[in-house]
């Protein structure tokens, strides 16, 4: 942490360091951020962006798309090719909200793009990734008008309205839409579900939501939190790091945002919720709370389905390195795109 608070020094000569996520990033007291990489560099490239390419890589195409001009909001598409006849029918779509504890990560990093071509090629999906505004710099919930934001451009597309999107206007199926998120990504699929089932979307359909390792916590912690093994890429201190840069000022975990189970938010029983997916891993920091979750969902007579990734650590299937490397990573990195493709299969 020294060498990168020096290094950072040298970069920026009048700047101080008033906040910082060690290897992530570094807040300044002029208010910028630096997002430069600081850690160790044999796993920098799984947050290098990948740029887009419309022709077919290992079967799948992607496209950076501007959604809203007036705000700049941003998706990636990644359309699947299409092999055969059967193939040429409209495809679902997964809207995905990436994670990054609202602070970091972007839709086109390498560690979404290498899930996220894969899901689209074995699931035969289209995959819309919503490029979010991030804290500190946008605080919540920037990152959730963002995302149902994305949503209300694909109604605007199946309505036939405003700038074409040749890619969805000739292949998806607007009637199948899914909410997908990673992380942090996961609060914003219940946040986006749950604004979704008070408006009239017509006529687009939201056929399902699959929140995977949701960032749901509460002030207290959980069993898991302090017994859990804590991750390289997910500990404590960043947890509460994140956080406290990206919730309201003042705002504590029981904001809704983060514990959507909790008293600060509308209960589960009132909401027109849509058939849930949800995804855990074994050794998450999170599980006690995600687990509360899916016992609240439960209770409330909600249509859940729950699919545990057993030996596993928060978000592992976006480590390449590991679902490469390590037998069980990549079994169960299969499993869970398996899952999901299963669940859109049924809904």
């Amino acid at each position: 942490m020294v060498h990168q608070a020096l290094s950072e020094q040298i970069q920026f000569p009048h700047k101080k360091i008033v906040d910082e996520v060690s290897g992530w990033l570094a807040v300044f007291d002029d208010g910028s951020v630096d997002r430069t990489w600081t850690g160790p560099p044999e796993v920098k490239f799984l947050s290098d962006p990948v740029p887009s390419h419309e022709d077919f890589v290992d079967g799948v195409a992607t496209r950076d798309v501007i959604a809203d001009v007036e705000s700049g909001l941003r998706v990636r598409i990644y359309l699947p090719k299409m092999e055969t006849k059967d193939d040429e029918q409209k495809l679902p779509i997964l809207l995905h909200f990436h994670g990054g504890g609202f602070c970091i990560s972007q839709a086109d990093w390498y560690m979404y793009y290498h899930v996220y071509t894969r899901l689209a090629r074995e699931a035969k999906v289209i995959c819309v990734s919503v490029f979010l505004r991030r804290a500190p710099e946008n605080r919540l919930p920037a990152a959730c008008d963002d995302s149902f934001s994305a949503l209300l451009w694909l109604k605007s597309l199946a309505l036939g309205v405003g700038a074409h999107e040749p890619w969805l206007e000739t292949h998806a199926d607007f009637s199948r839409i899914f909410l997908i998120g990673d992380s942090s990504g996961g609060n914003l699929v219940h946040n986006v579900a749950a604004r979704a089932g008070e408006v009239d979307l017509s006529p687009v359909r939201l056929a399902g939501a699959i929140p995977i390792h949701p960032g749901f916590v509460r002030s207290t912690r959980s069993k898991s939190e302090l017994e859990q093994p804590q991750a390289p890429f997910l500990t404590l201190d960043m947890l509460d790091k994140f956080l406290s840069l990206a919730l309201p000022v003042g705002a504590t975990k029981d904001h809704p945002i983060m514990c959507p189970m909790g008293d600060e938010a509308p209960p589960f029983a009132a909401l027109n919720l849509l058939p849930i997916l949800l995804c855990v891993a074994e050794m998450d920091l999170m599980k006690d709370t995600e687990m509360e979750y899916y016992e609240a969902l439960k209770k409330a007579n909600k249509d859940v389905e729950l699919m545990i990734n057993k030996g596993m650590i928060h978000s592992f299937y976006l480590n390449k390195i590991a679902v490469d490397m390590d037998p069980l990573t990549g079994v169960e990195t299969g499993k869970l795109i398996a899952g999901i493709a299963d669940f859109v299969k049924r809904h």
